[in-house]
């Protein structure tokens, strides 16, 4: 844990501007994982590139000086999107009869765990969105379960479930409303 704040929150459209800063601190983040087929660095840069092209991509960095140390990213989805196809039982029609926003990836560097850093880029990513509801999936046993905890105290609460590949773990879809 630090005591020196992030000196900068950061936010873009488009995707060739941030990638590189996105793998970087993605292989920080996921250190532990990448020798999982799922959480390989190549693996994220595919996921990566065809959520990036998708409608309402943004991303969102911290930076302390010009180092990334958290990111988050997600795009708008809509009913009949794979998102929601995938997940069981099926979403509520409150949730899918307009976009919403899937929060596909949130992270932060080890040393900045616990400081504040993540909500910090989950509010400035929600902040400016138009849609009425916010989703993300989490595997339950990430961080011994605190991960899912942690979600559930910003709001978040399960809808159902999802294994979007096949090396995947089974995650929790999780939602809330945007503002």
């Amino acid at each position: 844990m630090t005591s020196t704040p992030v000196t900068e929150i950061r936010s873009f459209t488009e995707l060739d501007s941030v990638r590189g800063d996105l793998l970087d601190v993605y292989a920080v983040v996921r250190a532990p994982l990448l020798h999982l087929a799922n959480y390989a660095i190549s693996s994220f840069g595919e996921r990566l590139d065809r959520h990036g092209s998708e409608a309402g991509f943004e991303a969102v960095l911290a930076y302390e000086g010009e180092h990334p140390v958290g990111y988050a990213y997600g795009n708008s989805i809509e009913d009949g999107d794979r998102y929601w196809q995938r997940t069981s039982p099926a979403p509520s029609k409150k949730y899918t009869t307009q976009p919403a926003l899937a929060l596909k990836e949130i992270g932060v560097s080890p040393h900045w765990r616990g400081t504040g850093v993540a909500r910090r880029i989950h509010d400035t990513l929600l902040a400016a969105r138009d849609e009425r509801y916010v989703t993300l999936m989490v595997n339950e046993a990430a961080g011994e379960g605190k991960v899912h905890a942690l979600y559930q105290t910003w709001g978040y609460e399960g809808i159902g479930y999802s294994q979007p590949s096949p090396a995947s773990p089974r995650l929790t879809v999780m939602i809330r409303p945007t503002g």
